[in-house]
């Protein structure tokens, strides 16, 4: 097992790591919208703050050596699906071609007031 750890990602805010690699999959924790130089989050709309999500995991994707292209599964949480559409349109444009597959699910509420986190699955 390798421990993925990278200062283009935020830190871990607590006991975790940003992902792991075993058996030739990485497994990335779930990132909120933290900027990794200050660990401030975005508090914009959601498609602000969907951005910088995803930014963060090419980051990590970046770390382990590995692309979208390669993702097999994400796992996306909301704290409200009436966000979906926006979502969806940044989540889609970042991603192009990369077509992983994926779940959405409405969550009460996610660390530090975030309105998105996001993990993944990709091959390494």
């Amino acid at each position: 097992m390798q421990t993925i750890s990278t200062p283009t990602a935020p830190a871990a805010i607590g006991p975790y790591s940003q992902g792991q690699i075993a058996g030739g999959f990485l497994f990335s924790a779930g990132q909120i919208p933290l900027i990794p130089e200050s660990m401030e989050m975005v508090t914009g709309p959601i498609e602000e703050q969907t951005r910088r999500v995803l930014q963060n995991l090419d980051a990590v994707l970046a770390a382990a050596g590995t692309s979208w292209p390669r993702v097999v599964k994400t796992t996306v949480f909301l704290t409200d699906l009436a966000d979906f559409a926006a979502f969806n349109a940044v989540y889609g444009d970042h991603l192009g071609s990369a077509k992983p597959a994926r779940s959405t699910v409405q969550v009460a509420a996610l660390p530090k007031g975030a309105k998105v986190e996001i993990e993944l699955i990709a091959e390494v």
